[in-house]
């Protein structure tokens, strides 16, 4: 980077919003030091991809593993940052004995509700005052607008939502409660979502932001798309954040219930899905790190209804966009390379903020 460049991100967006990043199990206990001088310099949000989630910090009915999760905030609080928890009530990720009794029959209501509350005021209790903001409930929509099917809908009901929020704001009643969801580029979702907070918002609950997903690609969505939705959930005047952005490289393959490999695929398939298992060609760096600056110039100039954008991995080989939905491609989504070195994308964010600025004098 050019010596009159900001040195970091978040010192580049300190007067836009939040800059963060998502730590995955291996990095939050040490086991990846090389991360740290990236976060420390770069990034003042934290968010964990899984430590968090029901089937890791409460995998069987009387056992919670804070281990890694008490881990995660002594190293938010040593560098100073902002600590997200990710998540309290999702319909992935949690264990089938959630919903069922100890003969494995399916739990009445009440018994869930109670099974909610204990999982919610155990783990947000233990970290009261701590951990500054909680992704409550994780993706409740569907892309046709309806509400998920899943064992929290079928056994509660819809107001299982209503409940999530209740517990967490009695839990910890100074964290901020957010909800999260992807695919809001689509109207029917979109809509869905925003029915859903004024919803909770006239039944008393206070929503203190909403997340949104952008696990997005080269040529998807359009930039007009980002900024509608952006746009249209501000209406609900709380803030929002852009939770898991990571810009897949990749051509789409449709997601489906089973995990395929790539070693699966036909040669000629293999060479369509997984086109750079040696390394991302210059050309590719480039369309990335317009793609990026593109995003950003959308962000900035929605700033004032952004307070957090968050990087959904630290480099490369961490993401998930490698693994899934076809095990064994290699994706290059993130702003930093699997060695840990900063990309071209990472100059073309930090120009977007830059060139803003100077359009603006």
């Amino acid at each position: 980077m050019k010596d009159n460049q900001p040195a970091s991100l978040k010192n580049t967006f300190k007067d836009s919003f939040r800059i963060g990043v998502a730590l995955n199990r291996g990095q939050i206990m040490g086991k990846e030091p090389e991360v740290y001088n990236i976060l420390e310099k770069h990034f003042n949000s934290i968010t964990p991809e899984n430590i968090l989630k029901w089937e890791e910090v409460h995998p069987e009915p009387d056992c919670y593993d804070f281990e890694a999760a008490d881990r995660y905030v002594e190293l938010g609080e040593k560098y100073n940052l902002q600590i997200i928890g990710h998540c309290l009530v999702w319909f992935f990720q949690t264990p089938v004995w959630v919903f069922q009794d100890a003969k494995g029959k399916p739990l009445g209501r009440e018994a869930l509700l109670e099974q909610m509350r204990d999982h919610i005021f155990t783990v947000m209790g233990r970290y009261k005052g701590r951990i500054h903001g909680w992704d409550v409930v994780n993706e409740a929509v569907m892309k046709d607008g309806s509400l998920r099917k899943c064992g929290w809908l079928d056994i509660i009901g819809e107001d299982y939502l209503v409940k999530a929020f209740e517990y967490a704001r009695e839990a910890d009643p100074d964290a901020e409660l957010y909800y999260n969801e992807y695919d809001t580029e689509h109207k029917a979702k979109r809509d869905a979502v925003i029915r859903l907070i004024r919803k909770l918002q006239a039944e008393g609950i206070r929503i203190d932001g909403v997340g949104t997903q952008g696990h997005w690609f080269l040529d998807y969505p359009t930039l007009a798309e980002v900024e509608k939705a952006i746009v249209e959930i501000s209406k609900l005047n709380v803030p929002q954040m852009i939770t898991e952005l990571d810009v897949s490289v990749l051509p789409f393959y449709p997601v489906d219930s089973k995990m395929v490999d790539i070693s699966s695929f036909d040669p000629v398939k293999q060479k369509k899905f997984n086109p750079y298992p040696d390394g991302l060609p210059d050309s590719v760096q480039e369309e990335l790190a317009k793609r990026y600056a593109e995003l950003f110039g959308v962000f900035i100039k929605h700033q004032d209804k952004i307070s957090r954008v968050t990087f959904w991995a630290v480099h490369d080989k961490q993401s998930w966009r490698s693994y899934l939905p076809i095990r064994g491609r290699v994706d290059y989504p993130m702003l930093f390379d699997g060695q840990y070195q900063p990309k071209p994308a990472l100059e073309a964010v930090i120009n977007s903020v830059l060139n803003k600025k100077s359009d603006n004098r």
